[in-house]
């Protein structure tokens, strides 16, 4: 049983990301398929996947199509329920359906002022009123996921879920622009961006060189961090 999954930009697209990590942390048999996001060939590539116009998009080994992560989340929940991809627990299960929710309507100041990338940390950076706002509102979230948890792991709710998937690129953002956050925010995010599966993301993507760089920030930058 493979999926076939189609993926922008690596170092750009922060809802491939999420997409492919759903698949990759449950070890979800996958094929990837590059879509040209920004070579301008996306709608081409995309048009046998139909009504699907954006990425990332999913078929299943049947061929259904299902495009916009949160339906990609509960699809593939419901096809392997043993896959762990929410948290058995009722409470946990419901603040980690509550955070990928938020996740997909919220945040715009950030998104918006923050785009992903993963090649540098831009140092400097101002952050805006409205995206300390969310950053604010993301530690609140992740406050609650904790406080559900029903083991001490290092992700959200203890156990990696499909939260951790969707925050992914949060923590990528937070570091990637060196994002006034706590301490604990940090470290979540230092245990995102080292996850193998993260890593190997990032180093496929880093295989593609832009000139010039899409999201040039007019500050100076510094080596991501890798451990």
């Amino acid at each position: 049983m493979t999926y076939d999954l189609y993926i922008g930009d690596r170092t750009f697209s922060s809802w491939s990301l999420r997409g492919w990590l759903m698949l990759e942390k449950f070890n979800l048999a996958h094929n990837d398929h590059l879509v040209g996001l920004y070579s301008g060939t996306m709608a081409d590539d995309l048009a046998a996947l139909a009504p699907a116009t954006l990425v990332p998009a999913l078929r299943t080994p049947e061929g259904t199509v299902v495009g916009e992560t949160l339906a990609m989340a509960e699809t593939l929940a419901e096809r392997h329920p043993d896959a762990g991809m929410w948290p058995q627990d009722p409470a946990a299960r419901a603040a980690a359906r509550w955070l990928c929710a938020a996740m997909t309507a919220g945040f715009g100041a950030l998104r918006g002022a923050c785009p992903m990338q993963l090649q540098h940390v831009n140092v400097g950076f101002d952050a805006s009123d409205d995206v300390r706002a969310d950053l604010a509102r993301i530690e609140t979230l992740w406050a609650h996921a904790k406080a559900q948890a029903t083991d001490d792991g290092p992700w959200l709710l203890g156990t990696y879920s499909l939260a951790d998937a969707f925050y992914a690129p949060v923590a990528a953002r937070i570091v990637g622009y060196d994002l006034p956050v706590s301490q604990g925010a940090r470290a979540y995010c230092e245990t995102t961006i080292n996850d193998p599966a993260f890593k190997a993301w990032r180093a496929e993507g880093l295989k593609t060189v832009y000139d010039p760089f899409p999201y040039d920030m007019g500050v100076p930058t510094r080596p991501w961090p890798v451990v």
